[in-house]
């Protein structure tokens, strides 16, 4: 049987182009002990995955040149040689950006039995949605009636955290662009705020309007203008969970910092990043949580979704450019 898989060609400096992603295809032996064989239904693509493409060592090791790229992904097992796992199990593992994936069972885990559509968790019930959760809850500690402002707010991660924040009875207000973004916020219950042909003083100024009473809680995903706007509608004891900066990720050369980061000190307030793996006994918690929200309808997700295998790069550029709402998907096969 074989497999077809992306590498990527070459470490980009800026936004990577897409000839720098190369469609391979490889004869797959037969398995090990302790290995599975999957066939990909979806492929999750994520802005962290920019970091592993840069050819260094952060909190996660970088992609290989030439050899098949990795990324979550949902599949149905079509072959076993594991105890653990039987041919027809739905699954969640890291054998992404390929239609079959043979990987060792042991990062392999059959889906947990809920009403909800399998790639869910990728999305709301997988990564995404416990970072939300993590952020949220465990490093910003958000308390109900809290002032939150969320940047990048219509994406997978930042929509979830508006609704978790609602849940809690919070004042919520989200930083998006497209106008039909800022509409779903809106009937999200939340107040939506345009970064778009602004800068850092006038989305200060529009945060300060959506929220009079200033900013207890910013859950940060872009940095830039959106970090500098946050900073100056602070209340005192702040506290910033800072999740990612997608605006920094495809940079050609260091940007600068705020130029008002004083205000962590007249504010007195707390700004700590974090990693979701670090947290990721917390799961079960989160499952527990927010999957029955999810099952009765009460958040509201979705999905941008790319058809087939190729459209992998494609939709991973995307994610530079605004062209998703929730969370980007490829469905590879029916």
């Amino acid at each position: 049987m074989q497999s077809r898989y992306f590498t990527l060609t070459a470490y980009p400096n800026g936004l990577p182009e897409r000839g720098l992603f190369t469609l391979e295809t490889q004869e797959l032996s037969e398995l090990n002990r302790g290995e599975v064989r999957i066939r990909n239904r979806w492929l999750s693509v994520d802005p962290y995955m920019r970091g592993r493409m840069s050819g260094q060592h952060t909190y996660v090791a970088p992609f290989r040149l030439g050899q098949p790229m990795e990324g979550g992904a949902i599949g149905e097992v079509i072959a076993s040689n594991d105890e653990r796992l039987k041919e027809g199990d739905i699954v969640s593992h890291m054998g992404g950006w390929r239609d079959i994936a043979q990987i060792s069972a042991e990062g392999v885990y059959p889906l947990p039995s809920a009403d909800v559509p399998e790639q869910a968790y990728l999305g709301v019930l997988g990564m995404p949605g416990m970072t939300a959760w993590t952020g949220l809850n465990l490093i910003a500690e958000c308390r109900p009636g809290d002032n939150v402002l969320v940047s990048a707010a219509s994406g997978a991660v930042g929509s979830l955290v508006v609704q978790l924040a609602k849940a809690k009875g919070c004042h919520v207000v989200g930083i998006a662009g497209a106008a039909h973004k800022l509409a779903w916020l809106e009937s999200l219950g939340v107040e939506p705020v345009t970064y778009k042909d602004r800068g850092a003083q006038e989305l200060s100024d529009a945060i300060r309007l959506a929220s009079p009473e200033g900013i207890d809680v910013y859950y940060e995903n872009v940095g830039g203008i959106c970090l500098e706007a946050a900073l100056s509608q602070l209340n005192e004891g702040a506290r910033i969970a800072v999740c990612g900066m997608i605006d920094t990720y495809n940079a050609e050369k260091p940007a600068p910092g705020p130029s008002n980061l004083s205000q962590m000190v007249v504010r007195k307030a707390r700004m700590q990043g974090f990693i979701v793996a670090d947290h990721w006994d917390h799961y079960p918690e989160f499952l527990k949580e927010v999957t029955p929200q999810v099952v009765a309808g009460d958040i509201d997700y979705k999905e941008t979704v790319k058809e087939g295998l190729e459209s992998t790069p494609d939709a991973f550029l995307e994610l530079f450019e605004g062209g998703n709402t929730g969370k980007m998907l490829v469905k590879v096969t029916d």
